[in-house]
C-alpha cells in the first residue's frame, strides 16, 4: 500500500474548502477500504496567506479529523511558492504526493489509475485534461495558446497539464535540489527526468467562487515560466537585431545608388518610421534583457521561496 499525502494550495477558498474536504475524505475512506493507501495517509491544505476564513476552517477540520492538516504561510506567496512549500514540507513524510487545487475542478477519481501508475514504477504521473468541452471558446483558445507558446519558446510543458500530478519520494527528492527562486512547476518537473506517464481526465466547473487563474494571470505565468526556463527571447533579440543589419545595410546601398543616379528625393516618411521602428525595437529589447538581469538580481539574493508560519500536524 502506498502512503499517500495531498498537497493542497488554497487562497480565499472558504467558500469551497469544507465541501471539498468532505469529497476528498470520502475518496481517501474509499481508497483505504480497498487497500490502497494506508491509514496515515493524510490531507493536507497549504493556506497561501488568505485574508478570509481559510485558516479557520482548516484548523476545524483539524481538530475534527486528525486526517485533516494544514501549513500556513506567512505571508502570501503565490500558487507556485505556495504548493512548492507544501511539496518540500512533505516529501519526507510520504511514498507519493498528489498535488490538487482547493476547489477540486480536476477529477479526484483520477487517483486511483494515478496511484496504479504508481505502483507499476512511474515517479512522476501527469493529471491530463481529456478536453474542453465545459471552457468557453475564449477561456480554450487562450489556454491552449497557453501551452503552445511555451514549448514555441523553449519552456517545454506538458500539453494540458496544470499542477494537478502524483510525484514520488524519490522525485521529490531530486526536485528539491532545484534552487532557483523564480519557479515555474509546471516547467521544472519534467527536468526531473525520471519515469512518467499521464491519466486523462474531464475537469469540471468551479463550485463556488473565482477561478485563481484568470486571463491576466494566465499571461504573467506564461511569461515566467519562459524566461525562468529558457533564453529563447534573448536569441530571437539577437536574430533580430542581424535581420535589422542586414535591411540597413541594402537600404544604405540603395540610398547611395539613389544619390549617385540623382534619384534621392528627401523626405520625413521614412526618416519618421525608422525612427519609430527602430526605437521601439531598443525598449523592446533592453525590456526583455532587463527582466532577464531582474531575475539574476532576485536569484543572487537567495532569498526563502517561502516562510511557514504555522505546520499542524499529528
Amino acid at each position: 500500500m502506498t502512503k499517500l499525502y495531498l498537497a493542497i494550495p488554497c487562497y480565499n477558498e472558504e467558500e469551497v474548502l469544507r465541501d471539498s474536504a468532505g469529497k476528498l475524505l470520502n475518496k481517501y475512506n474509499s481508497l483505504m477500504e480497498q487497500g490502497k493507501i494506508t491509514a496515515d495517509s493524510k490531507i493536507v491544505f497549504i493556506d497561501d496567506g488568505s485574508k478570509d476564513k481559510t485558516w479557520e476552517i482548516i484548523k476545524e477540520l483539524h481538530e475534527k479529523n486528525p486526517v485533516y492538516q494544514g501549513i500556513k504561510l506567512s505571508r502570501n506567496r503565490g500558487h507556485q511558492n505556495a504548493l512548492l512549500c507544501g511539496l518540500m514540507t512533505l516529501k519526507d513524510k510520504a511514498d507519493a504526493v498528489i498535488s490538487i487545487d482547493a476547489d477540486l475542478q480536476d477529477d479526484i477519481n483520477a487517483f486511483d489509475a494515478m496511484i496504479e501508475k504508481y505502483e507499476e514504477g512511474c515517479d512522476v504521473v501527469y493529471g491530463v485534461r481529456s478536453k474542453r468541452e465545459t471552457d468557453t471558446f475564449f477561456k480554450r483558445f487562450t489556454a491552449e495558446a497557453f501551452y503552445k507558446i511555451l514549448n514555441k519558446m523553449g519552456a517545454k510543458v506538458i500539453f494540458n497539464h496544470a499542477d494537478f500530478r502524483l510525484m514520488s519520494k524519490r522525485a521529490l527528492d531530486a526536485f528539491s535540489q532545484y534552487k532557483e527562486t523564480n519557479i515555474f512547476l509546471r516547467g521544472m518537473v519534467p527536468l526531473v527526468g525520471y519515469k512518467s506517464d499521464v491519466v486523462t481526465y474531464e475537469r469540471f466547473e468551479r463550485l463556488a467562487g473565482e477561478s485563481k487563474y484568470p486571463l491576466k494571470k494566465m499571461l504573467a505565468l506564461a511569461w515566467e515560466g519562459i524566461t525562468s526556463l529558457s533564453v529563447q527571447p534573448i536569441r530571437m533579440i539577437t536574430w533580430l537585431g542581424a535581420f535589422i543589419f542586414i535591411v540597413s545595410i541594402i537600404m544604405i546601398i540603395y540610398s547611395l545608388i539613389s544619390l549617385i543616379v540623382g534619384t534621392a528625393v528627401s523626405g520625413w516618411t521614412s526618416l519618421l518610421c525608422s525612427i519609430w521602428a527602430l526605437g521601439g525595437l531598443q525598449l523592446l529589447a533592453i525590456g526583455i534583457i532587463g527582466e532577464y538581469i531582474g531575475k539574476i538580481y532576485l536569484e543572487t539574493k537567495r532569498r526563502p521561496r517561502f516562510i511557514v508560519e504555522e505546520y499542524i500536524e499529528d
